[in-house]
């Protein structure tokens, strides 16, 4: 029976990447001059440093568009609100990864209510979906392409 594979993953090679874009950029930019502002990555949390709010809101957008200039989805950033002392400001970005219950349910949920003949079942941090035809599993994937998820998602290992 034909099959497939809905994945939520992020290269980390290409976050690490978009940082270092991102750091050359701020190293060069005029208003960042002697301001210490720094971007810190550490397996999926990205920590940005810098002196004032403002310059943490200009380092969050420059982090996404390069972030997005190199392919990964800024949709899969879990933003926490900025940390702000006397001399400095902090703020965490982590990289969510991998299909959760919750959201599990939801694809299930909507694959259920589609009334296409396949089977939709959540194994560890994905949704393997099996069915007869191969058509119907395109038309599964063109389902969750236009659904509004929280999450981006990649569809891997397709077996016909």
């Amino acid at each position: 029976m034909p099959s497939f594979d809905i994945v939520s993953e992020i290269n980390q090679h290409e976050v690490v990447n978009g940082v270092d874009q991102a750091t050359r950029e701020i190293d060069t930019r005029f208003d960042f001059r002697g301001s210490n502002a720094k971007f810190e990555v550490k397996d999926k949390v990205i920590t940005l440093s810098a002196q004032t709010d403002f310059q943490l809101k200009q380092m969050l957008e420059i982090l996404k568009l390069r972030l997005s200039k190199r392919g990964v989805d800024v949709m899969c950033m879990k933003i926490d609100d900025p940390v702000t002392t006397l001399s400095t400001a902090k703020q965490v970005v982590t990289l969510r990864e991998g299909i959760d219950a919750e959201l599990g349910k939801k694809v299930q949920r909507i694959i259920k209510d589609s009334k296409i003949k396949v089977q939709a079942a959540l194994q560890d941090k994905q949704v393997r979906v099996t069915g007869k035809s191969r058509d119907d599993l395109q038309s599964i994937i063109a389902l969750i392409r236009n659904a509004k998820l929280d999450m981006p998602t990649q569809f891997t290992n397709f077996r016909d």
